[in-house]
């Protein structure tokens, strides 16, 4: 564990979700949801994570995987942030509801 100060809100074995690759120190932490539900994603900006396989894990670890992550304590639950790199700024921005992208999907269809 680490001597740095804890800057999220929530307990530091908060279980949060991430990609096996992450976990592992094989692909650096590129995109983070706060999803509406309170809960923490981590991954590398696949296109698609779900082929990657997803672990669990409390947030403090994942903190202590890149302290980067640190910047994002105050990140609205229903928001996401994603940088091109490591070394790159955090961009943040409300996550766009999934049923709007399905019901612009279905009129233009129509």
């Amino acid at each position: 564990m680490s001597d740095r100060p804890w800057p999220f809100s929530v307990p530091e074995n908060t279980t949060a979700f991430a990609l096996q690759d992450i976990l592992e120190k094989k692909a650096p932490i590129l995109l983070v949801f706060h999803d509406a539900e309170g809960d923490w994603q981590f991954l590398d900006g696949r296109e698609d994570p779900d082929a990657y396989g997803a672990v669990v894990g409390c947030l403090r670890h994942f903190y202590d995987l890149d302290p980067s992550i640190g910047e994002l304590a105050d990140l609205p639950p229903g928001w996401q942030a994603w940088r091109e790199a490591p070394d790159q700024p955090w961009q943040r921005e409300e996550t766009p509801d999934e049923e709007e992208g399905e019901e612009e999907e279905a009129s233009e269809g129509e």
